[in-house]
């Protein structure tokens, strides 16, 4: 059994014990939460597509953790203008492990 959930505006595909790394979601470590926008569901050969939820379905997972990812460097320059800025960003994540799909 897999469903496709949308969170943090991308979609991903998840299956019962899946670990995935989210944009940052409000929670604790060790809290369980659910993702509400379900698009998909899929059972064997049985195959729920929402338009655009599925209505009934529900996914939960567990907090694992949060953290943030490798900095990137953001380079900005000018060409024969001594225009140069460089700047950083780590952006913040939420480890996640699926624990139930329903519907």
């Amino acid at each position: 059994m897999y469903a496709v959930v949308e969170t943090g505006g991308k979609q991903y595909r998840l299956g019962v014990g899946d670990s995935l790394k989210v944009e940052k979601l409000s929670g604790s470590a060790g809290d369980v939460i659910d993702l509400p926008r379900v698009l998909m569901v899929a059972d064997g050969d049985s195959v729920s597509v929402g338009s655009p939820l599925v209505d009934g379905a529900r996914v939960q997972a567990e907090i694992l953790g949060h953290g943030r990812d490798k900095k990137i460097r953001v380079f900005k320059m000018k060409r024969r203008k001594k225009y140069r800025r460089t700047q950083g960003h780590r952006q913040a994540f939420t480890q996640l492990r699926i624990t139930d799909i329903s519907g």
